[in-house]
């Protein structure tokens, strides 16, 4: 299952202890020259507001510059969190990227609105916008498609009768607006696995074919660590769990420290309670063990695409990751000598294929 897979990477920006933003994104930026060299299908950045944690508060930003850096892996956004911003304005900043990079732009969509009420209240948005997502987003793509009525007169340019591949990310509930809108869906994580075939059960059983995609498609995300050992996949995974602790039980997600300060730390028993928890459930492993997760995480989605991040303060720990995930999910055929492999997709589809390739009715 895993030949017949695509694979692509979602990098959030992280920032580390001793490290300022700049770096991050520069790091962001090089991870995405290591992906497509390694042959991933694509690769997405994030947004976050008023995060001390994340440098990514600029999705559509950060895209070009992924974009102007790359030049064959499709580049998007997972995603731009639509209740942050007008309709019109999404649609004028994809339409920008589609006619600089044409062929290579997704446009990943989200509902999350601010991490707390201070930042909800700076961008001027709060969770009921949340809950008009499916109203925004038919607005939104009516922009690009040029049937929107809400304003009269009024065009998206340059994003009008572009072709822009547009995707609904979703923890869950989003499940059902993907569905209704006949747009592929992202779902995440991988850990709460019942949850996740739950929200897929439903998008398949209500999807509507649309003249974006004519049968349902999942990418289903997650954190992936691979090393040599299961103990140094283990810590790579330390960093992200400690910064989420720090997040329940501080109300601040902090850059990311290095594995050994968070193992030496004294933590309270709530602490060291999340902290346990946030190491559970992720792919990681050797390669033969990643290997065998990611074979059962496929069959058991039925996925047609797997989104993988790791969030980690070793960034060579993070790019040998990559490395050894992408021998895993790369055909054995495609490793004889005989020519770059130009994509982890095995079959190449064209720019976007709405296909469900295994043959599931919707």
């Amino acid at each position: 299952m895993i030949a017949s897979t695509r694979f692509s990477v979602l990098d959030r920006s992280r920032t580390r202890e001793g490290h300022d933003a700049s770096r991050a994104l520069r790091d962001t930026v090089d991870l995405a020259r290591e992906a497509e060299a390694l042959g991933f299908h694509r690769f997405w950045v994030a947004e976050h507001h008023g995060v001390p944690g994340v440098a990514g508060s600029a999705p559509t930003v950060l895209a070009a510059a992924v974009a102007a850096a790359t030049s064959t892996i499709r580049v998007g956004t997972g995603g731009v969190m639509l209740p942050n911003h007008r309709p019109l304005v999404v649609a004028e900043q994809f339409g920008v990227l589609a006619s600089l990079f044409p062929g290579r732009i997704d446009m990943g969509l989200g509902r999350s609105v601010g991490f707390t009420d201070g930042v909800r209240r700076a961008l001027g948005h709060g969770k009921e916008d949340a809950e008009d997502f499916p109203g925004r987003l038919a607005e939104l793509l009516g922009w690009i498609d040029g049937t929107q009525q809400v304003h009269p007169g009024v065009r998206a340019r340059p994003a009008e009768g572009l072709r822009i591949p547009a995707y609904v990310l979703a923890i869950g509930e989003g499940a059902s607006v993907a569905a209704a809108a006949g747009l592929p869906l992202v779902i995440g994580d991988l850990r709460g696995r019942e949850k996740v075939l739950r929200a897929i059960e439903v998008y398949r059983r209500d999807f509507r074919p649309s003249a974006r995609a004519e049968r349902p498609e999942v990418i289903v995300a997650g954190t992936v660590a691979v090393a040599g050992t299961e103990e140094a996949a283990r810590r790579l995974l330390v960093p992200e769990a400690w910064a989420m602790a720090q997040a329940r039980t501080r109300g601040d997600f902090p850059p990311l420290a290095p594995a050994e300060r968070v193992e030496a730390l004294a933590m309270t028993a709530k602490e060291r309670g999340l902290y346990e928890q946030g190491l559970t459930g992720h792919v990681h492993g050797t390669e033969d063990q990643v290997a065998g997760q990611l074979e059962r995480a496929i069959r058991e989605t039925g996925a047609d695409e797997v989104l993988v991040t790791t969030s980690t303060y070793d960034r060579e720990g993070l790019v040998d990751s990559l490395r050894r995930l992408s021998r895993i999910v790369r055909p054995p055929e495609r490793d004889r000598d005989d020519g770059p492999v130009r994509s982890l997709d095995v079959r190449q589809p064209p720019d976007h294929t709405t296909r469900d390739r295994r043959g599931r009715e919707a």
